[in-house]
């Protein structure tokens, strides 16, 4: 019985070359895997003069109704996403955003990290949140906000598998944070700073924004210098309806 000795360092060399082989068809097979799936909207191209409110709920109910008196006088329309815990516990503000012409949808249920959860227990979040929704106001949610703006594989997919439009924004308010004073908010919307040497277009934006106090002082400011300027505000759903999806900088 003959036995073959292959060197070691072929040995080693082999095995190097299998494990990048299989490294490389693995990474091929998940880049195809994601170039499957919609990514996020996050800007719609157009040259009108169009852009999205959206205002993203799981607190801060104390201002919805300030908002909506606003966005009322304003004769401008926005879309809330909302989450489902917050639906529960706000059913009547529901209903109100609804009266009023305005989009309510989809924020998940429990405002958990998408990026960490499973297909399953993203489209758990979705799903629950859409029942509630379809409950109150008994129209089914077409659009979903990721928590946190996160854009993983595993949210992705279950937005798609739904049915569902992932959304982002092309410009951020971040009035979430304590220094984001009203002045500030405005600005991030009014005349928004370049990223990576490009100034965001305002035709086609979508604006991100919460329930917060300086946000309710910063929104008539941004709502009566876009009317000056000749923008109109409309919800999501009329918002992709004027031109090509696409991505920006933001």
């Amino acid at each position: 019985m003959y036995v073959i000795r292959i060197p070691r360092t072929a040995l080693v060399t082999t095995v190097l070359f299998c494990m990048i082989a299989l490294g490389f068809r693995l990474e091929q097979r998940m880049v195809l895997s994601v170039s499957s799936i919609p990514q996020p909207i996050e800007h719609v191209k157009t040259n009108q003069k169009v852009m999205a409110l959206t205002i993203n709920v799981d607190w801060g109910e104390e201002y919805i109704p300030a908002i909506l008196n606003i966005l009322d006088q304003g004769k401008a329309k926005a879309t809330f996403f909302v989450t489902g815990r917050w639906a529960k516990k706000y059913p009547e503000l529901i209903k109100l955003m609804v009266s009023r012409g305005h989009e309510v949808e989809n924020h998940g249920y429990s405002h958990p990290h998408p990026d960490n959860l499973s297909i399953a227990a993203n489209k758990e979040e979705i799903s629950r949140t859409e029942t509630i929704l379809f409950e109150l106001s008994r129209l089914k949610t077409r659009f979903y906000a990721p928590p946190y703006g996160e854009r993983g594989l595993s949210g992705l997919k279950a937005a798609n598998e739904l049915g569902y439009k992932t959304i982002l924004w092309t410009l951020d308010t971040v009035d979430w944070r304590p220094e984001s004073s009203a002045e500030i908010i405005a600005n991030r919307v009014l005349n928004p700073q370049s990223r990576f040497g490009i100034k965001p277009d305002k035709h086609g934006a979508i604006v991100l924004m919460h329930p917060k106090p300086n946000t309710v002082k910063a929104l008539p400011v941004i709502l009566k210098q876009l009317d000056i300027d000749g923008f109109k505000l409309v919800t999501i759903n009329e918002l992709i309806t004027f031109g090509i999806e696409g991505n920006t900088t933001s």
